[in-house]
């Protein structure tokens, strides 16, 4: 069971072929069995989850339906879950307990969900590779000894290690499409706001957004028929109609289709496997009738240090809150600010701190209009570069990431090459529109690649689209990892 698909899951639920208990507990049995390997988990959920879909199977065998009932799932450890530890990787959160339900994952309760557990983070989401959790690191299913991307790293290694079949992460610079690229799943960030971000704990509130994994182009729109759309408590949330994402995915094939090749996307350094890998996925998308269109994205070359001024900016302020007084352990030192600095000091990771400062020193009297307002200007730049092509093309493919899965440990002590990491999908974040990481390949050592289609915002339906018929055309996304 543990080898279905969501979409093949669900179907053998509905026909009674499995039921979501058993479903469930195979899913748990190989957590107990395999996590201590790749440990994606910061909670596991047995009681609840089991809970869960015992009461799917009731409500089946008493002709209810639902869309994902009895489909067990994971979620990213930064989504608030009533009665259930909330942390976002920080030890300043350790122990924490929400009183409420974040939208995007009561939306899945709603639509029958199982949730098998909370799955492990950068702290506060901000990394490349999950070793910046103030908790563990977790291990790529393709190879222990590497990296499975960040910082939604135990989402995606969940999926992969076949310990969920699906999940939630939330992508600020890349935190969903990158670690879905370097363990061989597929990943959606949707545009922003297009998914709610109420109880979603915030790092940069411009840029996060709630995404989705899958092992299929097709389990991915299922779970985003059911987080996306409006909700009133978060006024970023955009009331726009939401389509059947599932129901477009076969709607027409290819020929005539205009895909974008961004030459700026192809720069020294990257690695060559990477780009062959990309390139051939480009060749099939042209075999399935596709028109590739060579275009320019001339401000891409100052994503990384845009958003390194705005994302650790909006940290700052987002992250002030947490100081001992109404979340989380205190570090009690007796007065006020010694409490204050005693807790912020020993419980924040360092790339937090580090964050925080560099955010802070932006903001500061005398370098807000030299940093970040100049950086929200360029920011500007880069959408328009984005709304000029969507006017040749139709959606644009790149890499996801310029490397396969590094090893754990290499880029620790260097965190501009962690930070280069995310080169190819802070553009995208920038800008506010939907990103797709779909599997296109692997390296010699055996190691996944992944190709990103863009697409112009609210235009998740063509993205996932495109990456259905082009999974429909491979066999990429069917290869598992060598574990138990």
């Amino acid at each position: 069971m543990i080898d279905l698909t969501l979409s093949e899951a669900l179907e053998k639920l509905n026909t009674g072929e499995i039921s979501s208990v058993e479903l469930t507990r195979a899913h748990l049995d190989r957590i107990t069995r395999l996590d201590s390997q790749v440990k994606a988990y910061l909670t596991v959920t047995p009681d609840l989850a089991l809970e869960q879909a015992a009461a799917a199977d009731k409500r089946r065998a008493a002709g209810e339906t639902a869309p994902l009932l009895g489909v067990p799932l994971a979620i990213k450890d930064v989504l608030c879950t009533e009665g259930v530890p909330t942390t976002c990787g920080s030890r300043i959160l350790e122990g924490f307990v929400p009183p409420y339900t974040a939208t995007a994952v009561q939306n899945l309760f709603d639509a029958g969900a199982v949730m098998l557990g909370k799955t492990n983070t950068d702290e506060f989401a901000m990394g490349s590779s999950t070793e910046n959790s103030g908790y563990f690191t977790t291990h790529n299913p393709w190879d222990l000894e590497r990296v499975p991307g960040g910082s939604s790293g135990g989402s995606a290694a969940a999926v992969a290690a076949r310990m969920a079949l699906g999940a939630l992460g939330t992508d600020t610079g890349g935190s969903v499409r990158q670690p879905a690229s370097l363990c061989g799943v597929v990943a959606l960030k949707p545009s922003y706001g297009r998914v709610s971000r109420y109880g979603l704990i915030a790092f940069a509130s411009s840029l996060d957004q709630v995404g989705v994994f899958g092992r299929t182009v097709e389990d991915a729109a299922r779970l985003m028929n059911i987080i996306a759309g409006h909700d009133s408590r978060d006024s970023t949330s955009m009331p726009t109609p939401v389509p059947d994402y599932v129901a477009a995915l076969n709607d027409g094939d290819l020929k005539g289709l205009r895909v974008g090749l961004p030459q700026e996307y192809f720069i020294e350094g990257i690695q060559p496997e990477v780009e062959a890998a990309v390139r051939a996925a480009v060749d099939k998308l042209a075999e399935l009738g596709a028109e590739i269109v060579e275009i320019s994205l001339p401000h891409t070359r100052y994503s990384l240090s845009v958003y390194y001024l705005v994302a650790p900016a909006e940290a700052s302020a987002n992250l002030a809150r947490f100081d001992g007084v109404r979340y989380g352990p205190r570090e009690d030192e007796g007065s006020m600010w010694a409490t204050y600095k005693a807790t912020r000091g020993r419980r924040f990771g360092p790339e937090v701190k580090r964050r925080i400062m560099l955010g802070t020193y932006a903001l500061s009297t005398g370098y807000y209009d030299a940093y970040y307002l100049k950086a929200q200007k360029v920011r500007t730049l880069i959408k328009d570069d984005f709304e000029k092509a969507f006017e040749q093309v139709d959606v644009i493919a790149a890499p996801v990431s310029p490397t396969t899965a590094f090893k754990i440990g290499e880029k620790t002590d260097d965190p501009l090459q962690m930070y280069l990491s995310d080169v190819f999908t802070l553009s995208a974040s920038l800008a506010g529109i939907p990103g797709l990481s779909v599997p296109c390949g692997f390296d010699t050592a055996g190691l996944p690649i992944g190709l990103q289609l863009f697409g112009p915002a609210f235009e998740e339906g063509r993205v996932l689209r495109v990456g259905h018929l082009y999974q429909q055309a491979t066999d990429w996304h069917t290869r598992r990892p060598p574990l138990g």
